[in-house]
């Protein structure tokens, strides 16, 4: 497994603060949160230089974040910049007002999209 962090993405920090709440789950915690959501999301985040890093948060099969593509096929690929996805998860925004005016597009479960703010929430309340 690679490290989850990826130079020059802000959203960084993020993504392994969730890898952290993740590992610190009991199992019944985890389960809860898989029956929950029920959804592998693949985030495609792009920053300001224009690359372009992949994370996957599993709520699905294992309850686990990892850097790279989704392994099964994920449920929603959710393309979001950098700075839009911190906005998300510092509630400065939320998932329908970023789709709607186009700094989120998803390609998949449309709806699934809409629980990520829920998984992101609720690591956030265990950090």
């Amino acid at each position: 497994m690679s490290d989850i962090k990826a130079a020059g993405f802000k959203s960084s920090e993020l993504i392994a603060g969730l890898d952290a709440v993740f590992k610190k789950y009991s199992d019944a915690e985890k389960q809860e949160q898989i029956k929950k959501t029920n959804g592998i999301f693949e985030l495609q985040v792009t920053n300001d230089a224009k690359e372009t890093v992949t994370w996957t948060i599993d709520v699905k099969k294992k309850g686990e974040v990892y850097k790279g593509k989704a392994q099964p096929k994920a449920d929603v690929t959710i393309i979001l910049s950098d700075d839009t996805l911190i906005d998300l998860a510092s509630g400065k925004t939320n998932g329908q007002k970023a789709f709607m005016t186009g700094k989120l597009k998803t390609r998949g479960n449309m709806m699934l999209a809409t629980k990520l703010d829920a998984v992101l929430k609720g690591a956030k309340a265990k950090l």
